[in-house]
């Protein structure tokens, strides 16, 4: 019951741009949410990239989550998003996801693809609800020791 209190009456994530200067907390949420996270210096390069789009939630001081896509020319693709354990289930990925989207249609992207593991069935349902569709299919992707397929999904912006 304290639980559910809890959870009501947290505090609402600010979401912003992020930048080289979060690559630490995002290397640190990354590892914690998939299997082989990427590191600090990945993220640097990444987010000093002009055609990497990066946006960060945080409550207080603390990351809460992040995106981060690609754009080239009419293209774009989604490279990672990650929310932390404590805040999911709450509709912090879906708002990441539409903020990235209508700034990569504000740069001109007129597609975004992305990859998603097939056994993710949590992000398969946002990506499904933000309107994205399977395009392709790659067998064995992601831990090939488990036979993890991954879905190339596609949405078309306006």
């Amino acid at each position: 019951m304290i639980g559910i209190i809890t959870r009501l009456f947290a505090r609402e994530a600010a979401v912003s741009q992020a930048g080289p200067g979060d690559a630490r907390a995002l290397a640190a949420l990354h590892a914690s949410s998939f299997h082989r996270g990427w590191s600090e210096d990945e993220f640097e390069r990444l987010l000093s990239d002009r055609h990497v789009v990066a946006h960060r939630a945080t409550t207080g001081t603390a990351l809460a989550g992040f995106i981060l896509s690609r754009i080239v020319q009419d293209e774009a693709e989604i490279l990672s998003i990650a929310v932390a354990s404590a805040r999911r289930g709450r509709g912090l990925a879906r708002q990441l996801l539409d903020i990235n989207l209508r700034r990569l249609a504000a740069l001109g992207a007129r597609s975004v693809f992305l990859e998603v593991e097939e056994g993710n069935i949590s992000a398969r349902r946002l990506y499904r609800r933000a309107g994205f569709q399977e395009v392709g299919r790659r067998e064995t992707y992601y831990a090939p020791e488990r036979g993890a397929a991954a879905l190339v999904l596609r949405r078309d912006l306006p």
